[in-house]
């Protein structure tokens, strides 16, 4: 339940472009699980990264983001891996976060 509560949190927070509070939504739920070898934690980081990618965009820090975007893109790929009740909402998110990147470059 906690995750789901936290996924909803995390696109509430993209939908109001508060890109900082939806990356430290998802970071509660990565951070104490970051080195466990499971692709739905590592998923997590991936959408973190599109978080931080954005609020860099948002502050003109372009190669930056770009960088950090690159890196969400890594991880996007574990959305085809992932074996979570919350599959669902992990592609809802994708969505949500390439549309966007696009808005925003």
């Amino acid at each position: 339940m906690m995750t789901q509560n936290k996924i909803a949190e995390f696109y509430r927070c993209l939908n109001e472009e508060r890109f900082y509070d939806a990356h430290e939504v998802f970071e509660e739920l990565w951070f104490p699980r970051r080195f466990d070898e499971d692709n739905e934690i590592k998923l997590l980081k991936g959408f973190i990264n599109a978080a931080v990618s954005f609020e860099l965009a948002k502050k003109g820090r372009n190669t930056q983001s770009k960088k950090v975007w690159a890196n969400y893109l890594k991880y996007r790929q574990l959305l085809f891996k992932v074996d979570s009740a919350h599959l669902n909402q992990y592609y809802k998110l994708s969505r949500k976060v390439e549309m966007i990147q696009r808005e925003l470059h």
